[in-house]
């Protein structure tokens, strides 16, 4: 099955694109080098759904289903891939908050999420757990009025430039003896440590390592449940890995485009390095690494759109989306020769971020046992 968009969905795409190429394009070299963010652009964007979308009408969405969030996610991805993930960012708390938080934590933290007044970071990772999240040291003690907070997160994004996170940390109270469970925590009120951590990728992102040595989070912080975080956590991995591979998709097709206009611009030997045989075969081949990755993200799409199994779907387009891309990546820097390393013009970036995506929300390696898994029936994971 190919999922294919209807005529609502172009139109926006059509809208959004315009509004990228306009607005947001102008600033990507720039924010990139100074490895800042341009916050007002969240604002701006909400205009087409990018902040809240899938919330329902109710609680100040747009009630979007899962294919139009897709092709929303390409075209963030196409323009800068920094911004697809600040906006992935901003959302998983957003659907987070939607879903979990009571009426009071909903007026504090919601609701200027969605007025984008306010930022965010979501912290899981730390410096002894990546993909097995059920690994997580990070402690989290009541005591009293408050819990007491111990511990290192690692790889955050946003971090750097959040007034207040969603820190994942194994409870220790009378009802909860070591399960996971988040924690709305405000740089003001319970401060942190905070690190900046140079990437090669996504440099725009604010990435960080904070440092939790005994900070006080008040009771009330509790976002849902004791111990429940684990549970609701793996619930929402196949949607974040399809936001992931559109990304990708987008990021790729951006370079494929580059390519196609060099490859029929610029002259060697007196005629355009198109028409040379083995440049055609790297369009070629950067072509149908696109197609094939679409395909996959918008089936996956699709599939959780119709609230089937989606797992193996989302994990296989994942992890071919995000490999396919910094593939095509490469070879637009090949089309490109030397034009392809200089910072200021997309290729070289777009070659660095699309190296980023194979890593979060489950590696390739992880997608690759996730999949042999369900068409096995047999785990390789111990």
């Amino acid at each position: 099955m190919y999922a294919t968009m209807n005529s609502e969905q172009e139109m926006l795409r059509d809208s959004v694109r315009r509004f990228m190429k306009s607005e947001v394009a102008p600033r990507v070299a720039q924010h990139d080098r100074d490895k800042t963010f341009p916050f007002e652009l969240l604002k701006e964007l909400s205009q087409f759904g990018y902040i809240g979308g899938r919330l329902p009408e109710a609680l100040g969405g747009m009630d979007m289903d899962q294919m139009t969030w897709a092709m929303l996610m390409e075209e963030a991805g196409y323009t800068w891939l920094s911004l697809r993930t600040m906006v992935n960012i901003t959302n998983a708390a957003i659907n987070k908050l939607a879903a979990e938080a009571n009426e009071e934590q909903r007026e504090r933290f919601l609701k200027p999420l969605l007025a984008s007044e306010r930022k965010v970071f979501n912290a899981i990772s730390e410096p002894g757990t990546g993909s097995n999240i059920a690994q997580v040291q990070t402690r989290a003690d009541l005591q009293g009025d408050h819990y007491v907070l111990n511990g290192r997160k690692l790889w955050i994004t946003n971090g750097a430039f959040g007034d207040f996170g969603i820190v994942v940390a194994r409870t220790f109270s009378p009802d909860c003896q070591g399960g996971l469970s988040t924690f709305l925590v405000e740089r003001d009120v319970s401060p942190y440590e905070v690190r900046n951590v140079d990437t090669m990728v996504l440099r725009s992102t604010g990435t960080a390592e904070l440092a939790f040595d005994n900070v006080k989070v008040p009771r009330e912080n509790l976002l849902g449940e004791e111990g429940n975080a684990l549970k609701k956590m793996l619930m929402g991995l196949d949607g974040a890995r399809v936001n992931i591979a559109m990304g990708a998709v987008g990021a790729a097709q951006a370079a494929l485009d580059l390519s196609i206009d060099y490859a029929r611009t610029r002259t060697q030997f007196g005629k355009p390095i198109g028409s040379f045989q083995l440049v055609q075969k790297l369009i070629v081949d950067m072509t149908i690494r696109v197609e094939a990755a679409r395909a996959l993200s918008l089936r996956a799409a699709a599939a959780l759109d119709a609230n089937a199994d989606a797992r193996t779907a989302c994990s296989i387009a994942k992890l071919y989306a995000t490999e396919a891309a910094h593939e095509v990546a490469s070879m637009a820097l090949q089309v490109h020769g030397g034009l392809g390393y200089a910072t200021d013009y997309p290729i070289e970036r777009i070659f660095r971020d699309t190296r980023g995506g194979t890593i979060p929300e489950g590696t390739t390696e992880v997608q690759t046992l996730i999949a042999g898994r369900e068409i096995l029936g047999i785990s390789a994971i111990v």
